[in-house]
């Protein structure tokens, strides 16, 4: 046994040439390798670009400017008083509803809502807990108006890439653009694709939001600035590409912490020193400018590793007729006597001559200058 592994260790193989005349096993080659060569040209290198080295690590900076005028409980209210944080970043939030609780000291009160309890009931305030903290203590369920105008407000997105593999930089307005038609334009993805100003009603239309609730509650906004280049053409035609979601949609329909809020405080002190606040509760939307993309350029090496994957797969073509001659055709163990053949040592040094031609059945034809046997094999 141990004999018999060393002898089958010690083996060697190489291809021997068959030539198959059959029309069906020759149209499914034909026809498999023409869809593996449609598979690599169509999808791989021309879809997929597979020609290409491809950069993902996109660089990226965001600046935002709201602009509008808003009324909100008989105040007349701009960009400072809705707009927070003032600084313009790719994260902003626009407040549309607003619970004041204004002159709050430091003290003893009624609880209204989760504090610091002292231990002591207040009968005066319907058997409550006092608590100790901001007084008088914040009411959060009451109900008051919205603001409808931010519809109308506008936004505007300053966003700068850069491509660090190939160290290209673009920027989101176009090299057109001119200070007239800044100011005029507005986003539409049909008419002005490439205008860095959006209205925020129309944004809410883009997600399929209804502004009431919105402005009600509050919400999460994203606006997603998608940069796909190909710098194997002009530069130019690198372009953002728009796209807007509700980031918030998984809790819409939940009966707790619906919407977006935060608290906010302004402070003040009396003439005495005492301190004081005013204390806001903002029901906003809040925007989340996000930048994704990459791009791509012709580079040899990719290219030439996806050109052998491609030759070499057209060899799946030959398995699979292969499975087909040896175990589906009537002449099926012909071609694997053909195919298969092993040959001793013993064998080759008891040939007569290496130049004489083996002995070929009927039906069988060989080839002078390859040595390759020829198997006609009916359909």
């Amino acid at each position: 046994m141990a004999w018999g592994f060393v002898t089958g260790f010690f083996t060697y193989e190489t291809t021997k040439s068959v030539v198959v005349k059959s029309w069906s096993v020759g149209i499914i080659n034909r026809i498999v390798q023409l869809l593996i060569i449609a598979y690599f040209v169509g999808w791989v290198f021309l879809h997929e670009k597979a020609y290409q080295v491809i950069d993902t690590g996109i660089e990226s900076s965001v600046m935002t400017k709201v602009k509008g005028f808003g009324r909100l409980d008989n105040h007349v209210m701009d960009v400072a008083d809705y707009v927070y944080p003032p600084q313009g970043s790719g994260i902003f939030c626009i407040m549309t509803r607003i619970i004041v609780t204004e002159d709050q000291f430091q003290g003893r009160c009624a609880e209204v809502t989760t504090c610091v309890i002292t231990g002591i009931c207040r009968n005066e305030s319907g058997g409550r807990c006092e608590i100790e903290g901001w007084c008088p203590a914040e009411n959060d369920h009451v109900t008051n108006s919205t603001t409808l105008d931010v519809k109308d407000f506008t936004i505007l997105i300053k966003n700068s890439i850069r491509f660090p593999l190939f160290n290209v930089t673009r920027g989101n307005f176009p090299s057109s653009m001119t200070s007239e038609m800044i100011r005029n334009c507005v986003y539409h993805p049909e008419r002005d694709p490439f205008c860095p100003i959006f209205r925020v009603g129309d944004v809410l239309n883009y997600t399929g939001q209804d502004l009431t609730s919105l402005t009600k509650t509050g919400g999460e906004i994203g606006i997603n600035i998608e940069w796909k280049c190909n710098f194997d053409k002009d530069i130019e035609l690198c372009v953002p590409k728009y796209s807007f979601t509700r980031l918030d949609a998984p809790f819409i329909k939940n009966k707790v912490s619906k919407g977006y809020n935060f608290r906010f405080a302004k402070y003040y002190k009396t003439e005495n020193g005492t301190e004081f606040r005013t204390l806001h509760k903002a029901f906003a939307i809040r925007f989340d400018v996000m930048v994704t993309g990459n791009a791509g350029k012709f580079s040899t090496i990719p290219t030439l590793i996806n050109l052998v994957a491609a030759f070499t797969s057209i060899g799946l073509g030959t398995v699979i007729c292969d499975i087909i001659l040896l175990n589906f055709l009537k002449g099926a163990k012909q071609y694997k006597a053909k195919k298969f053949e092993e040959v001793s040592e013993a064998q080759i040094k008891t040939s007569p001559s290496s130049d004489s031609k083996p002995s070929l059945k009927e039906g069988m034809k060989s080839s002078c200058d390859s040595g390759a046997i020829s198997l006609s094999i009916s359909d």
